[in-house]
């Protein structure tokens, strides 16, 4: 399945609704698909969610307008879905703790043998 024209949107507020995304975004064109992903327990939601418009088009014109804007009292960021936003894959890869560099870059890259900075 394709992801054109599908918009992943982080930042939510716990009260953002389908219904508060779609008047948000249907300024930007039509919208085929709306999704709040909430939390299964409690229904709340998880602060994320995803707009499909039927148009890639109107996707990225709406990408553009709505990125960094307030919804719901909450500034939003807004990007392809599926392209990570900058986050790395996550998994394990196999390092064994602190100081390995092959277990992926990060503050433990800053320590010497020894433990210490």
């Amino acid at each position: 399945m394709s992801d054109e024209g599908k918009l992943f949107v982080g930042g939510l507020s716990f009260d953002t609704t389908e219904q508060s995304l779609e008047e948000a975004f249907s300024k930007y064109g039509n919208i085929s698909k709306i999704d709040v992903i909430r939390d299964r327990e409690t229904q709340r939601s998880r602060g994320f969610g995803f707009v499909t418009f039927e148009n890639p088009e109107d996707a990225k014109d709406a990408m553009e307008g709505m990125n960094g804007k307030s919804v719901d009292g909450r500034m939003i960021r807004v990007d392809e879905a599926g392209k990570g936003g900058g986050r790395s894959g996550g998994g394990y890869r196999g390092g064994s703790g602190y100081g390995d560099r092959s277990s992926g870059g990060s503050y433990r890259d800053n320590y010497d043998s020894y433990g210490k900075y």
